[in-house]
């Protein structure tokens, strides 16, 4: 099953996608965009990852972002706060989750921290994050000035565009003035890491322009549960598109231990078998 549609949360128009089997039928995997991304720019990632896991795929356009609602600007320097311990968990209750991996690709990655270790975040059993931030770096601030540069004088404007619509300018100056804001220079997601009891799968690229290897230490150093860590050379900030094969390989492997022996179980139950899988 691949369907594209929209689920109302807190009186605003979400854009989702879903792939594969719904929830009431196996685990969910749900995808939590970049801070210039949306359900487009994960390309055909999440059904990859479905088909090779037997979960289902819950993507979605943040507000603001895609073919979502638009947002107000200017964002709040707390808007990943909002949306791990506000939006996520009431989409995950209006989408009928059970259980599910969050796996998040920077911002998203860092929303997905917020979630896990700050809300008691029923469905969660497991996290994969690629390119999270937990603090502002400075390598961080200097590629989102380049890019705004970029976005006033090159083609980056145009090029988000096609994905965005009519949302691009809230997207773009929504994440950079943010970023950019003299109070994200505290900004520290530190605090959620101890209480993150689930597994975690924490994906780096070396020559990542966005954030060092700094961060994955982080996350590594004060997560409550058990963390594994994929660095991958010659790979930037989108691990998924940059090195496909060897993250889609790590993401499966994760998700298969994360459920276990149970999600062996939900795949005989969607082929006709008696038992239910859960935790």
């Amino acid at each position: 099953m691949s369907e594209t549609d929209f689920l109302v949360v807190g009186g605003r128009r979400l854009e989702t996608a879903w792939h594969g089997p719904p929830p009431a039928e196996a685990p969910t995997l749900v995808f939590l965009h970049e801070g210039l991304g949306c359900v487009a720019l994960w390309r055909d990632f999440p059904a990859m990852l479905a088909e090779a896991t037997g979960c289902g795929a819950l993507v979605y356009s943040r507000l603001g972002y895609g073919r979502s609602d638009p947002c107000d600007l200017p964002r709040p320097v707390r808007y990943m706060h909002d949306e791990g311990l506000t939006v996520l968990p009431e989409l995950l209750e209006a989408a009928g989750i059970q259980e599910c991996i969050l796996v998040g690709h920077s911002d998203g990655g860092s929303i997905a921290l917020i979630y896990a270790g700050g809300t008691p975040a029923a469905p969660l059993r497991g996290v994969i994050c690629e390119a999270a931030h937990v603090v502002c770096e400075d390598i961080t601030a200097r590629s989102i000035q380049q890019a705004g540069v970029a976005y006033r004088e090159g083609d980056l404007r145009p090029k988000l565009a096609k994905y965005h619509g009519g949302n691009v300018d809230c997207a773009f100056w929504g994440w950079h003035d943010a970023w950019l804001h003299p109070d994200f220079r505290e900004w520290d997601l530190t605090e959620y890491l101890p209480d993150i009891g689930v597994p975690m799968l924490v994906l780096q690229g070396e020559d990542d322009p966005y954030g060092t290897g700094a961060q994955v230490e982080a996350i590594e150093r004060g997560a409550g549960g058990e963390v594994e860590v994929l660095m991958l050379p010659e790979c930037g900030h989108c691990p998924h598109l940059e090195q496909r094969e060897a993250t889609l390989g790590a993401m499966a492997a994760f998700v298969s231990r994360a459920f276990g022996e149970d999600r062996a179980a939900m795949g005989d139950r969607r082929r006709g078998g008696g038992r239910r899988a859960g935790r």
